[in-house]
């Protein structure tokens, strides 16, 4: 890049000032993570848009690392942001208005310029598809008051009664992860507003075929949880489900996996929606899992990031396990989609690309056998049921 394009995408870009910040500290924006050396003072040519900062602090020797912490924020262009560490608390602050327009306009000045690490924008685009239905919006229904996402030992506690592997390697790793400074939890005990969903539906007055049908199908869940928690905007949903992904992903947030798995669960349970009411809604969630999973298969790979240290939770070992949720989910929902005559859109396109990627990433095979048989729905029962829920 010549020195003109580079002066033009340092005036034009968004800029995060991250001032004394102690050195060793791991931080990250979106993809992109890093171990912090002595000069470092914020991070310049961000596109215009939702970012995620995270990181984590460490001691003096850089062997021990406190949980990790992340927020969102939304930039303009030319925008400056302005963070200062707290020592006493472990954490990035803000600061007064008349210090951070002070501070702004030494950024403008390209004061600090020298001290700012560019931001790698070969890598915004994937960026970009783990967080494009992410707007201003979700953040303040979501996080605006409590911005703090980490993992810490109290967050086990979500899943009470750990049921596949994975989540048994999680609470194992929660345990024996070494943070520094425990004694503050108590600032770290605040989660996100997350939208409640429901495991199952139980209503009284119903049969217990009608019931059966409810919940082996979820679209009347679905569009009970669309209508009410998010006005009928399918984005909206999309925009939470990503905006728990990127928190359990960078932020390491317990909390945000069970609202991801969640998600998850709730849309590949459901039946007509997908193939009736709302196809185009299934045709973005599957694009969305795509890349979500995709890009955690990348990570997997490299997720030491050359910090020393690993940074993501998520893919592991437990993955290429049948028990997890996931396989059953989608052996499932393929053929469901597959064999069908009358989708249109995107959707079967992007559900063939969701299944080659994990056969492909990790050996799964969706074929019917007698070992996973249990697994698989009988959709002509459920068919029978909600006639009778139709009639």
């Amino acid at each position: 890049m010549d020195q003109e394009t580079a002066l033009d995408l340092v005036k034009k870009g968004s800029t995060v000032l991250l001032l004394d910040v102690p050195q060793f500290t791991l931080l990250g924006i979106d993809t992109q993570m890093f171990s912090v050396g002595p000069m470092f003072k914020g991070i310049k040519m961000i596109p215009p848009g939702i970012h995620f900062i995270y990181y984590s602090s460490s001691n003096k020797e850089g062997n021990e690392f406190s949980p990790m912490v992340g927020f969102f924020i939304s930039t303009r262009s030319a925008e400056v942001v302005v963070r200062k560490w707290n020592p006493s608390e472990e954490r990035l602050v803000q600061i007064s208005e008349e210090e951070e327009g002070r501070y702004s306009e030494g950024v403008r000045c390209l004061e600090f310029d020298s001290h700012l690490g560019p931001y790698v924008l070969n890598q915004y685009g994937e960026w970009k598809q783990l967080s494009n239905y992410i707007t201003e919006s979700t953040i303040e229904k979501i996080g605006n008051l409590i911005y703090l996402i980490p993992v810490m030992p109290y967050e086990s506690g979500l899943i009470e009664v750990p049921k596949t592997a994975m989540e048994k390697q999680l609470i194992e790793q929660l345990k024996s992860n070494t943070f520094s400074k425990l004694e503050r939890e108590e600032h770290y005990k605040h989660g996100c507003y997350y939208t409640p969903i429901p495991n199952s539906v139980n209503h009284k007055g119903i049969s217990a075929e009608e019931l059966t049908a409810i919940n082996l199908d979820k679209t009347k869940l679905l569009e009970k949880i669309l209508i009410k928690d998010y006005g009928g905007e399918e984005d909206s949903l999309l925009g939470e489900l990503q905006f728990s992904f990127v928190a359990f992903m960078m932020g390491q947030s317990l909390e945000a996996f069970k609202q991801w798995k969640s998600f998850v669960i709730l849309l590949f349970s459901c039946i007509e929606a997908p193939l009736k009411t709302r196809t185009r809604l299934f045709s973005k969630f599957i694009k969305v899992i795509f890349h979500q999973l995709n890009h955690g298969f990348q990570r997997n790979k490299n997720h030491s990031n050359n910090t020393g240290k690993e940074i993501s939770l998520f893919l592991d070992e437990a993955w290429f396990s049948k028990e997890i949720f996931l396989f059953r989910l989608c052996k499932d929902f393929f053929p469901l989609v597959l064999d069908s005559s009358v989708v249109d859109g995107d959707l079967p396109y992007w559900t063939r690309k969701l299944k080659v990627l994990l056969e492909t990433a990790l050996g799964w095979d969706f074929a019917d056998d007698e070992d996973d048989e249990p697994y698989t729905k009988d959709y002509t029962k459920v068919a029978k049921a909600k006639v009778e829920l139709d009639k």
